[in-house]
């Protein structure tokens, strides 16, 4: 387990720098590049192939701690990142899922104690991987999501919005799937579907706000775009901010907390 996360930073500083390239050729270039899809799916074959190393060092899919989750949460971002450049076109987004992915990856160098923990009988349930890998996907399309509105905020001309509302449908519907895949595992683990515990408040929260996002109508764009930075803030608090307030001594999903 340990030769495993032992070769991270270096896959890690590989992961940025080929994720860079693309970036920055993507921002220079008017039209989509190519070198730069390929240097950004570089990268993500590069996350991929540490991964699927994990996978089979750990013999289990590496999807139960924080650390782990950190792990695919960047490799999604790339690839949301990938598709929006690919598809819409956005220039600036290579740069901003990069930055973002970095971040996490960052993270999973710096602190190697998040990624070995002890795991509770509740982790074993068949659900919880299939619930953590859809939760992932989804952080991943709305952390874009949230890239295109800072964007379409500090650019008003850009006007994202098509490519936008695709990532937040598909986010918030991959969310839903989360949330439900969820309620089973915990009825299996603890007896009840829903118990209103602070993650799953904060969780309640996260969906709410998308989905007025999503379904509102009259908004300017700048209040739709506002309200989507708004909403990627409750998921970050969801995900792994609620485990830092007092409630969260209480909660069952303590075991969540490194």
């Amino acid at each position: 387990m340990a030769g495993g996360w032992t070769i991270f930073p270096f896959v890690a500083v590989g992961v940025m720098a080929l994720s860079v390239v693309g970036a920055v050729v993507a921002w220079c270039m008017h039209q989509r590049s190519r070198m730069a899809v390929i240097a950004s799916l570089a990268a993500i074959l590069l996350l991929v192939g540490f991964v699927v190393h994990l996978w089979l060092l750990l013999e289990r899919p590496p999807l139960r701690t924080m650390g782990e989750t950190r792990l695919w949460y960047s490799l999604f971002l790339l690839v949301a990142g990938l598709f929006t450049y690919q598809r819409w076109h956005y220039r600036p987004i290579l740069s901003f899922s990069t930055l973002l992915s970095s971040v996490f990856l960052i993270i999973n160098v710096l602190r190697p104690e998040i990624h070995d923990q002890t795991l509770m009988p509740a982790l074993q349930s068949m659900w919880f991987v299939p619930h953590v890998s859809v939760y992932m996907f989804s952080y991943g399309l709305l952390g874009c999501a949230a890239l295109l509105a800072f964007y379409g905020l500090v650019r008003p001309k850009s006007r994202p919005d098509e490519a936008l509302q695709s990532l937040l449908t598909g986010g918030l519907s991959l969310f839903t799937i989360g949330m439900l895949s969820g309620a089973l595992w915990a009825k299996e683990a603890w007896g009840l579907y829903w118990s209103w515990d602070p993650k799953e408040a904060w969780a309640a929260a996260t969906w709410g706000l998308y989905l007025v996002v999503i379904h509102g109508r009259g908004w300017s764009r700048r209040m739709r775009y506002v309200v989507v930075l708004l909403a990627f803030v409750a998921l970050q608090m969801c995900w792994y901010g609620v485990n830092y307030l007092p409630s969260a001594q209480r909660s069952v999903h303590t075991y969540n907390q490194q």
